[in-house]
């Protein structure tokens, strides 16, 4: 599943191809997330023109004059730039846009979600300014589950996805296995620096190394989430853990807190 910094570097390529073009076509060959009618979509967003593409959290939101179609690609999901026609397989939903250019959204498990007009979300973007050492501090007061899973449920901070949970944790020193509610203050202050600077390093690191970007997971340069090495660049054994089909990279260098 894309994460936060692949899905930032495709808003900003998406935004440089579509970004003042009116859309003048769309089909919903897959419209079993679609949260309105096929139709309803359609005569809701053709004609209008797009004004931007950004990121919220795991959404790609495409702002159109009047109205917001998120995207989602869930686990497999792709995104495709075509010209006049297409013959991508697994659909989900297309978007042609004056001067002939189009995308396309498709996803062979056919989960990859489409919503028109998303509500606000409850959760704060993991890159909002408003995740501070004093917010993590009073959200993490008192819980008992782990900082990792924390990290990565959407409904309290959206954005990070196990890959990144891990280069956080391991950046701030933490195990990923810690109580967030015995997390002490001044290793807060070390995950909410991981944070900011894990994510957007990741960035940077993508427009360099796939600077047109607009689908897939790009993770050559992680440091402990990785296949590639054996230890951690500090020298220490990079443990594998798997739990269901989630695995957890890490090290003994980071602190368990419980």
């Amino acid at each position: 599943m894309p994460e936060l910094p692949d899905l930032e570097v495709f808003s900003v390529n998406l935004n440089e191809a579509f970004a003042g073009k009116k859309l003048s076509a769309l089909q919903v060959p897959n419209d079993k997330k679609l949260n309105v009618t096929p139709e309803e979509l359609r005569t809701t967003l053709t004609g209008q023109v797009l004004k931007s593409v950004s990121r919220s959290g795991k959404e790609l939101h495409f702002n159109f004059e009047k109205d917001v179609l998120a995207l989602h690609l869930m686990l497999q999901g792709q995104l495709h730039f075509f010209e006049e026609v297409h013959a991508i397989k697994y659909p989900v939903i297309e978007l042609f846009f004056e001067g002939g250019i189009g995308l396309v959204m498709s996803d062979q498990q056919k989960i990859a979600t489409p919503t028109l007009n998303p509500g606000v979300a409850a959760a704060p973007d993991a890159l909002d300014k408003s995740i501070t050492v004093a917010f993590l501090t009073e959200h993490f007061k008192g819980k008992k589950a782990a900082i990792k899973g924390i990290l990565l449920d959407q409904h309290q901070i959206r954005g990070i996805g196990n890959a990144y949970a891990d280069e956080i944790l391991w950046k701030a020193g933490i195990s990923p296995f810690s109580l967030a509610g015995k997390i002490p203050e001044e290793k807060i202050k070390d995950l909410h620096q991981a944070i900011k600077e894990v994510l957007t390093d990741a960035v940077k690191e993508i427009r360099k190394a796939h600077p047109g970007s607009i689908t897939g997971e790009f993770r050559d340069f992680l440091k402990v989430h990785t296949q590639h090495f054996q230890k951690s660049p500090t020298g220490a054994e990079i443990i594998i853990e798997k739990k269901g089909a989630r695995k957890t990279y890490y090290t003994k260098e980071q602190q368990l807190f419980n």
